[in-house]
């Protein structure tokens, strides 16, 4: 805010101060300290609200998102689900800020990506956000040492001894510090993943965006990989959003979010947080899995649109028809194919 522009001036009334700082706050609110931020809850690190997305070409448009809703709290870290074509991917450009929105709304770190010009979303993308990409070829340089390649995105922010320091660090906190001497080809895949990790937090960010890190390794270093994730969001508190089609992340993380069609349509909550579960095993307790460890809740937009999955409306006769009949019991909300209406009401 610009109150010390105010209160530096002399032999100017109360009244008159008063006045500039309400305007100021307003304008911050509306606007933003820098232009470019929004006001908004501070416990959220993201913010979508009726986000769309739609691919134009000279014949054809494809809508990726179609008004998807989603909050994510700083600190948190959650894992977004959906089959492939689902809008998954689309939203995590997104929010790496590689892609613009057509429409909506799209917070994160309370600034507004939609305003950002070319050269602010390059310094967002620098500062802001870290990239984890399934891919090995988009993280790391075949040539260099794993020190190397963790000291890249340093270059421009710290001298040569800082980033060698800060390299060995980072390989440390991801379990490769024996590793840091090791090009690409030395490396296993899983082992590859983790300095794509301390690559991604060379630059302190905020945010961490994952695409299917765990997708081209087996079940032992994908848990390894996770587990690696989990302790950096512990140590750090950075806020961890990992992009997958694989539901068995839900035994790593607390919370799951579906995408279908280019819309969030249900969160799977864990019952009981992951660090308790731990705990339970470690005093002779079993580990539930998926069937027990989570509750998948539906999400209802803004609009009262609620998803039903195609298995439901399959078992209630629905499919192939555009019809429901919605009958409020008590506490309650029922759907019914029309011709058993008349049964329930009887």
């Amino acid at each position: 805010m610009r109150i010390r522009n105010v209160i530096g001036k002399k032999n100017i009334k109360q009244q008159d101060v008063k006045t500039d700082i309400k305007h100021d706050i307003n304008q911050d609110i509306e606007h933003g300290q820098d232009g470019n931020e929004a006001y908004v809850n501070d416990n959220y690190m993201i913010v979508c609200e009726n986000l769309v997305k739609i691919y134009k070409t000279k014949e054809t448009e494809v809508v990726a998102l179609q008004g998807l809703d989603l909050t994510i709290e700083r600190g948190e870290l959650m894992a977004i689900i959906g089959n492939s074509g689902s809008g998954k991917s689309t939203l995590l450009n997104m929010l790496g800020g590689l892609d613009r929105p057509s429409a909506g709304k799209l917070i994160v770190d309370g600034k507004d990506l939609l305003k950002f010009n070319d050269r602010q979303l390059i310094k967002y993308r620098r500062e802001t956000v870290g990239f984890v990409w399934q891919n090995n070829a988009r993280n790391l340089i075949p040539y260099l040492t794993a020190r190397e390649n963790v000291e890249m995105p340093m270059i421009l922010s710290h001298n040569r001894r800082k980033r060698a320091s800060k390299a060995l660090e980072l390989l440390d906190m991801v379990g490769l510090s024996h590793r840091k001497n090791n090009k690409l080809s030395q490396l296993s895949g899983g082992e590859q993943q983790r300095v794509a990790i301390a690559i991604a937090l060379a630059n302190n960010p905020k945010l961490i965006l994952a695409d299917e890190p765990t997708g081209a390794v087996d079940t032992k270093t994908a848990d390894q990989i996770l587990d690696v994730f989990r302790n950096m969001n512990k140590i750090l508190g950075v806020t961890i959003v990992i992009v997958t089609h694989d539901r068995n992340l839900a035994k790593k993380v607390d919370r799951v979010v579906q995408i279908r069609d280019g819309r969030t349509s249900s969160e799977f909550i864990r019952r009981k947080s992951y660090a308790e579960e731990l705990k339970e095993m470690e005093s002779g307790g079993i580990f539930s899995g998926d069937s027990g460890t989570h509750e998948e809740l539906a999400v209802v937009d803004r609009a009262g649109r609620i998803q039903i999955p195609g298995e439901y409306i399959e078992a209630i006769g629905l499919k192939g028809k555009n019809k429901v009949k919605m009958v409020l019991e008590k506490d309650k909300i029922l759907l019914l194919p029309p011709e058993k209406a008349n049964e329930a009401n009887g």
